[in-house]
C-alpha cells in the first residue's frame, strides 16, 4: 500500500469534504506557531492557497524546488500542487484558502483570474501591490470574525486580491488563451490519467477527431495530447518517489503500469531520472 501524501483542507485540520464556496483566512503565525514555524509538505486536492509575505522570510518548496522569499512577495499554490513552507520566526503575513469553484468568478475562458488559479508560482510584490493586497487580506480577516457561509463580500474582496497580485506581476503572467475544449481535455486526464486510456476515448468524450485533437494541444501548448497525458503521468508518479516510502514498483502499481521495468523506462524518458535517483538512489 503506498503512503499518500498528505491531504488537508487547512493544514494539519485532515481533509474531510468542505462545502463549495469555502474560503477561509488567517495569518502567518496563527498556524505555522504552532508547528515550530514550518508548514511541512502535503497537498490540497480540492483549494488553491494564496500565501502573503508582509515582512520576513520564507522557505517556499514547491513539487520539490525550494525558493526563499522576502517580503513583500507572494505564492500562490493550485490544487493538487505538493508544497511547505519554512517561516523565519516572526514573519508577518496571511493565508487564504479558497475551494476551487472559486475559478467561477471568472469572466470566461481568457480571464487572467483562472491563469492565476491553474498556473500559481511566486514573484516579489511591488510597494503599492503589496499595499493594496495587505489591506484586502486585513478587510477578510475581519470580515471572518462575523463569518457567514459565501460571504459576497468576502469572495469579492479575494477576488480582488488575486486580481491585484496578477496585474502587478505583468505580462509574466498572461493567459493562455485555452477555449473550453482544452480545459474540459484537462479534466478528462486528471479523472483518468491512471487508467491509461487511449487517444479515442479522449478525443470521443470530447466529440473530436484525435486529428482536431492534436491540432489544438500542438497550437495551444506544444504538445501531442500523449505527451500532456503522460506528463501528468510522470508528475504524479515523481510526487510519489519523493513525498512517501512506496518504492518504483508500488508506484508503477498504484499508477496502473503492469511491468515495473516499462515503468522505471518511462519514468527515465519523461524526467531524465531513474525512480530510484528521486531518493538518491
Amino acid at each position: 500500500m503506498v503512503e499518500a501524501i498528505p491531504r488537508y483542507a487547512l493544514y494539519g485540520e485532515g481533509s474531510a469534504p468542505v462545502p463549495g464556496g469555502f474560503a477561509h483566512i488567517e495569518t502567518i503565525a496563527e498556524r505555522s506557531a504552532l508547528h515550530d514555524w514550518e508548514i511541512g509538505i502535503h497537498r490540497h486536492d480540492h483549494f488553491v492557497q494564496v500565501l502573503l509575505v508582509e515582512e520576513g522570510h520564507a522557505a517556499v518548496t514547491l513539487e520539490g524546488e525550494e525558493t526563499g522569499l522576502e517580503g513583500p512577495g507572494r505564492v500562490i499554490v493550485p490544487a493538487a500542487m505538493v508544497h511547505g513552507f519554512r517561516f523565519r520566526q516572526g514573519t508577518r503575513g496571511f493565508v487564504l484558502t479558497l475551494s476551487t469553484d472559486f475559478s467561477t468568478r471568472a469572466a470566461g475562458t481568457a480571464d487572467p483570474l483562472l491563469a492565476m488559479l491553474a498556473r500559481g508560482g511566486m514573484a516579489q510584490l511591488s510597494p503599492e501591490a503589496a499595499a493594496r493586497a495587505l489591506w484586502l487580506a486585513r478587510e477578510m480577516l475581519v470580515l471572518q470574525q462575523d463569518w457567514q457561509q459565501q460571504d459576497p463580500l468576502f469572495l469579492a474582496l479575494a477576488e480582488s486580491l488575486i486580481r491585484t497580485l496578477g496585474r502587478d506581476h505583468g505580462k509574466a503572467d498572461a493567459p493562455i488563451r485555452d477555449d473550453q475544449r482544452l480545459a474540459r481535455f484537462r479534466q478528462l486526464i486528471e479523472l483518468h490519467y491512471r487508467q491509461h486510456r487511449d487517444l479515442d476515448f479522449y478525443a470521443g468524450a470530447l466529440g473530436l477527431t484525435r486529428r482536431t485533437l492534436s491540432r489544438l494541444t500542438a497550437a495551444r501548448l506544444g504538445c501531442s495530447p500523449m505527451e500532456l497525458i503522460h506528463r501528468r503521468l510522470a508528475l504524479e508518479a515523481q510526487r510519489l518517489l519523493r513525498y512517501t516510502n512506496a518504492t518504483a514498483t508500488q508506484v508503477a502499481a498504484e499508477l496502473g503500469f503492469e511491468d515495473p521495468s516499462y515503468f522505471s523506462r518511462f519514468y527515465l524518458r519523461m524526467t531524465g531520472k531513474r525512480p530510484g535517483e528521486e531518493r538518491g538512489g
